[in-house]
């Protein structure tokens, strides 16, 4: 089983089952945070408005646009079995999928995490700390 590092990536998502019309955003983000995982699934469509895995129930975490979710992944490399209702039809419906995260497609995404950044920021100001007392005593 893969283990990913604490952290944002992107990695592939295939989606399975249903009527084959619904596809999910992929790649997509997916967070490591103290060993588990979480990933926002955006839908294909606006019209998801419930989701379960593993027994939870998720809703969406936006208003616009497609149907997104964040979701708890038990595992990468191995069936996700879902369920999602949609609202396209006469009344809703429950439909059954299959998601499966593909670990060797893991990249961390770019950017500055906010530890380093509280990191930098801190020796920032004691650097210039440091330079004012600096200048303070040769001026003297």
């Amino acid at each position: 089983m893969a283990v990913l590092e604490n952290g944002e990536y992107t990695i592939e998502v295939a989606l399975s089952g249903g009527s084959g019309r619904a596809t999910v955003k992929s790649p997509t983000k997916l967070t490591v945070e103290e060993g588990s995982m979480k990933a926002e699934i955006e839908w294909s469509s606006s019209n998801y408005d419930y989701m379960q895995v593993g027994g939870k129930d998720y809703y969406p975490v936006k208003q616009e646009g497609n149907s997104t979710f964040i979701i708890d992944v038990e595992a990468l490399d191995a069936d996700i079995e879902i369920s999602a209702e949609t609202v396209a039809m006469s009344k809703p419906h429950m439909i059954d999928y299959t998601l499966r995260f593909d670990s060797s497609t893991a990249k961390p995404v770019a950017g500055v995490s906010y530890a380093l950044l509280l990191s930098l920021t801190g020796a920032a100001v004691l650097m210039a700390g440091a330079a004012a007392l600096i200048r303070r005593r040769l001026s003297k």
